[in-house]
């Protein structure tokens, strides 16, 4: 079945796939996007299915359940405590690219490349391609890692610290850890860097580099978060989680050429 769709125009079968599953999100009773999130989600997996096949749409739809469930993980207490995601968890278009922007463009790098329109005749990477693979990975591994680390320590943390003085905090702090949390982002991270090596995206090293990124950048996400995010107007949620995703892409890609060394 999935060489058949394979042989198919991967833009055509693109456009297809998310209109329907996108529909259907559309009139579930349970809202996991806003209306508008739909939309930037639709171009979203059509320019990953595109580019990438069906190996890189399904890890960034593992990366969408996995995090929308782990949102709504004592969404009532965390909506009493007042530290609940807006709209229950409802994802809008900045929710989207917040969390796939640095993936988009790995993505679209790796089209461009494969699609000749652009030779990189005298690059010092022999595979280039494969190193953008990884961290298209590690940014959504990185990014779900950090949505289970929070989710998780503020419904269920016992103890939370500030990250750079470690005084105890309220949970749902910025910059606030706990050992629930970590516990929970480092599995979600290796769950997803595992699914990708399961569908072929990336080799049982980029694993491990997934899973070092993911855990160096979603800690730094948490500096920022206690020591610049309440400075600077600018610095919201959406643009910290894509200054994460980007650290743990490169972080990946960083490891990677260390090993290969």
């Amino acid at each position: 079945m999935l060489s058949f769709i394979s042989s198919l125009n991967p833009w055509l079968v693109g456009v297809g796939l998310n209109t329907v599953l996108l529909g259907i999100v559309f009139i579930a009773p349970k809202k996991l996007l806003t209306p508008a999130g739909i939309l930037h989600a639709w171009f979203l997996g059509v320019l990953l299915w595109g580019t990438l096949g069906w190996q890189g749409y399904v890890v960034v739809m593992f990366y969408f359940l996995v995090g929308s469930a782990v949102t709504r993980i004592g969404m009532k207490q965390k909506e009493a405590e007042g530290i609940a995601e807006k709209r229950s968890g409802a994802r809008g278009p900045e929710n989207v690219w917040g969390s796939a922007l640095i993936g988009a463009l790995c993505a679209l790098a790796i089209g461009i490349i494969n699609w000749g329109l652009i030779s990189i005749p005298q690059s010092p990477f022999p595979n280039l391609q494969s190193l953008l693979l990884l961290g298209f990975v590690a940014s959504f591994s990185t990014k779900l890692s950090d949505t289970c680390a929070s989710e998780v320590g503020k419904a269920y943390g016992k103890s939370t610290f500030l990250i750079t003085t470690l005084q105890p905090v309220p949970r749902g702090t910025e910059g606030a850890v706990s050992l629930e949390g970590t516990l929970a982002g480092m599995l979600a991270s290796a769950a997803i860097a595992l699914f990708a090596w399961g569908v072929g995206l990336i080799n049982i090293l980029g694993v491990v580099c997934c899973l070092l990124a993911a855990f160096i950048a979603t800690n730094i996400e948490s500096v920022i978060g206690a020591t610049l995010q309440s400075k600077y107007t600018w610095l919201t949620n959406e643009v910290v989680n894509m200054i994460n995703t980007l650290i743990g892409a490169i972080a990946a890609i960083v490891f990677a050429l260390i090993w290969a060394i």
